[in-house]
């Protein structure tokens, strides 16, 4: 099979690799529809995180079942999936209390921007449609398998209710997808942070209300003046720099919430000023399975479409031009297909 390889930073290539196989009965061998680059994929891309040795890359996918371990019953051949890219057994403790993102048998999918894809815990992770889906909606349940249930994760962790002020920190993909979120669960006002007006129309799109274009302690200046001087109830974190944690905090009313979900990098927070402020934090990998059924009904049925966030659409041999538009801004997120 074919399949993206990360060598060094700015240098992903497009190679033959080994066809996955059946390693453990609790395993599926899936043939990818779709998957994608994700903006987590360009830290170490931009050498921001180690490599190490060449590796395959990708987290996000939605595929037909190819084979199966003797274990999995939940799926059968042929049936189109969508999964996490956190692998849970969907029974531990941690898995019943909702966070199957710290499933004791986790891990991490880390190879599906290729052909096909092994999925460990296939009966806990992966859930089938009832029918195959239409092709213009692999794109909107592709993004439920990371970037719309991490946004999802983002607002639940940040506690966004009805009638609530909610604020995005965070355009890319997964802070867009938290926009659409927070509209879900009901918030009045929704301040999406943006400087780019392809990425702020798309918000607006979504149900954003205000565009704050602010950074740091302006950006938390203007959305305190947008919630009558106090700050917002919740602040979804989508960014995972100290910038935009910072950011989060001071622009939470106290009180308030934040919900992180951007992979911490040089990340500490102050311990004394978060104790005076008031402001709850919560984040972590989102337990996106937790999530799936739902977010996949309100995709089938067109009640959100976060595929939107797609905005470049390339074969599979061609990651190696995803990568670059998305470290050059010039997508928010590159759909890759075999």
């Amino acid at each position: 099979m074919r399949g993206a390889v990360i060598h060094a930073p700015g240098d992903v290539r497009f190679e033959t690799l080994d066809d996955p196989k059946i390693l453990h009965p609790t395993d599926a061998i899936i043939r990818t529809a779709a998957t994608c680059v994700c903006g987590s994929d360009l830290w170490p891309y931009r050498g921001l995180e180690p490599i190490g040795d060449p590796h395959p890359m990708g987290h996000e996918y939605v595929g037909f079942v190819e084979e199966l371990g003797s274990e999995v019953t939940s799926v059968k051949p042929g049936q189109f999936v969508v999964g996490s890219f956190a692998t849970s057994d969907n029974t531990c403790a941690n898995c019943r209390n909702g966070f199957q993102s710290s499933c004791l048998h986790r891990e991490f999918m880390s190879t599906c921007q290729a052909d096909y894809v092994r999925i460990p815990n296939a009966q806990g992770t992966l859930v089938a449609t009832d029918e195959t889906p239409d092709e213009r909606i692999w794109p909107g349940l592709l993004a439920v398998s990371d970037v719309m249930g991490t946004g999802w994760w983002a607002a639940d962790a940040a506690e966004v209710k009805p009638g609530s002020s909610a604020a995005v920190v965070g355009d890319g993909a997964v802070g867009l997808c938290a926009v659409i979120a927070a509209k879900e669960m009901g918030a009045e006002r929704i301040i999406a942070m943006s400087r780019h007006e392809p990425r702020q129309k798309l918000a607006l799109e979504f149900g954003a209300t205000d565009i704050v274009t602010e950074r740091g302690d302006e950006g938390a200046a203007r959305v305190k003046d947008l919630t009558g001087g106090i700050g917002a109830d919740s602040v979804l974190e989508c960014v995972g720099t100290a910038q935009a944690m910072q950011q989060a905090l001071r622009a939470a009313r106290p009180g308030g919430n934040v919900g992180f979900v951007g992979v911490p990098h040089e990340v500490a927070v102050d311990g004394q000023e978060l104790f005076f402020s008031h402001v709850g934090l919560r984040g972590g990998p989102a337990p996106v399975r937790r999530y799936l059924p739902d977010l996949i009904g309100r995709v089938l049925t067109g009640r959100i479409d976060p595929g939107k966030v797609f905005d470049l659409t390339l074969p599979l041999e061609q990651v190696t031009e995803g990568y670059q538009a998305m470290d050059e801004r010039r997508a928010i997120k590159a759909l890759l297909t075999p």
